[in-house]
């Protein structure tokens, strides 16, 4: 009796050979890709099938997703060393991008990280950016809220702090970066390239508190950013007081911070973090930052000046050494106008009042003001002579006269500026004077005590006439 044989079919060569190496490579390289950046395998398919392929889009599919699990369960051979950091010994730093609505607007936030590498304490402060002033800002917040600094801070190689990553531990350090801490007398140490774990505790920060603390952070409604990180910093204090150590239990964050803050060095004034450059004026009497503009005192016209920016405000220093703080706007192509910058321009050249930009943001009465003057001849020089009182009396006064004279509807620049010094001749009441004197018996009214003085008085004249 012959055994019936069986043979095993040889495998069918596929439509998709020819393409899986290309698949595997493209595969390969977007593992090393931030995954905002990777295709998937729908863009692969389109690819391929414009390289050739005619098969239908399955077999793709199949063949990616099983290499992906392929991927996934391999093992990994990496091994890592576990750290421990004694009390007051270093702080690690990171970046986070979050969202959250703020002014009416959901928006992008860069919040920075700052955590306490032995007693695990956290401070999170959110920014519209990453650059030097926020950074510096970062630090001084956080130090001040911890209570001190450690001796030690842990950081990547992130552009503000390096300006060029060499060979081993060789880094070229940002001449900003570098004065901060030396103003801080902490050691910089950073990180190896590609080895996030070397400053693990603030990573497991950032996915730690992106799923407690700002998950409420982006369901609420937030006026400004300003408002944000005070709810932040409460945030971050209670839940140092909610959550246990992770190697002393039966202890928290707070009370291991207690123990910390003896062993941190105090806290000096904070430091100066600025970023400066020179800037030209515009003969418009605007500067140029970060694609928005920004108007300074006309006086300043194509001349140099020297724009420090801070977290939250502006600062140009002019020519003549004197300086205008100017509020910072992260939008962009925005064009930000002070009307009391133009003021002495408009003195040379008043018909620019009618339609001039500046003055469209001037308080409602000076506005009312205005509108009534133009409708009669000289109006526009008229109102030049009101705005110029502004720098010699101050825009209250003014503005208190303007209304003034509103009110009594009697619109002229003459009846402004006579109420205006008729405000200022106006002399303060009588001060009471003070003494460290006090009575023993306080007065009381006696009406009869006149009439005795009469009396003797009078007794005492007749005595005289008698004689």
């Amino acid at each position: 009796m012959v055994e019936p044989g069986y043979h095993k079919r040889a495998a069918m060569a596929s439509i998709l050979d020819p393409y899986k190496d290309q698949l595997t490579n493209w595969m390969k390289a977007d593992s090393h890709r931030p995954k905002q950046e990777r295709r998937d395998i729908k863009a692969m398919f389109q690819a391929i099938r414009a390289m050739g392929y005619g098969g239908s889009r399955g077999p793709v599919y199949e063949f990616c997703k099983r290499w992906r699990d392929e991927q996934a369960n391999a093992p990994r051979h990496t091994g890592f060393v576990p750290m421990r950091f004694e009390l007051g010994e270093a702080f690690q730093f990171d970046w986070s991008c979050e969202y959250a609505f703020v002014a009416g607007l959901r928006r992008r936030l860069e919040v920075a990280h700052l955590k306490l590498a032995a007693s695990r304490a956290f401070v999170l402060v959110a920014y519209y950016s990453q650059s030097h002033e926020m950074l510096f800002d970062a630090h001084a917040r956080a130090f001040a809220i911890l209570g001190g600094i450690p001796k030690r801070g842990i950081y990547d190689n992130m552009k503000t702090a390096v300006d060029k990553v060499g060979t081993g531990k060789q880094r070229s350090i940002n001449a900003r970066f570098e004065a901060m801490t030396g103003h801080y007398l902490f050691e910089a140490g950073f990180c190896n390239r590609a080895a996030g774990w070397e400053k693990g505790i603030v990573e497991k920060n950032v996915q730690d508190r992106r799923h407690s603390i700002w998950r409420e952070a982006g369901e609420r409604r937030w006026s400004n950013l300003e408002e944000l990180n005070v709810w932040l910093v409460g945030a971050c204090r209670a839940s140092w007081a909610e959550l246990p150590h992770p190697e002393w239990r039966e202890l928290t964050v707070a009370d291991l911070l207690q123990d910390e803050q003896a062993h941190l060095m105090p806290c000096p004034s904070a430091f100066d973090g600025y970023l400066e450059q020179p800037l030209r004026v515009s003969a418009t009497a605007l500067i140029h930052y970060q694609r928005n503009r920004y108007s300074v005192p006309c006086e300043w016209v194509n001349s140099v000046v020297s724009l420090r920016a801070y977290p939250d405000h502006l600062l140009a220093v002019g020519p003549d050494g004197s300086s205008v703080r100017l509020a910072r706007r992260f939008e962009r192509d925005q064009t930000c106008y002070d009307w009391t910058h133009y003021i002495s321009l408009i003195e040379r050249k008043p018909g620019a009042l009618r339609n001039g930009a500046p003055f469209k943001s001037m308080p409602e009465p000076l506005q009312e003001l205005q509108r009534q003057l133009l409708k009669h001849p000289g109006g526009d020089r008229a109102m030049a002579q009101v705005l110029s009182a502004v720098t010699l009396h101050g825009l209250e006064a003014v503005q208190v006269a303007v209304e003034l004279a509103l009110q009594a509807g009697r619109v002229s620049a003459e009846h402004v500026l006579n109420v205006l010094l008729r405000l200022k001749e106006q002399r303060p009441g009588i001060e009471s004077a003070h003494t460290a004197l006090t009575l023993t018996e306080p007065p009381q009214a006696n009406v009869q005590r006149y009439d005795w003085l009469r009396a003797s008085q009078e007794a005492s004249q007749e005595v005289d006439h008698a004689q």
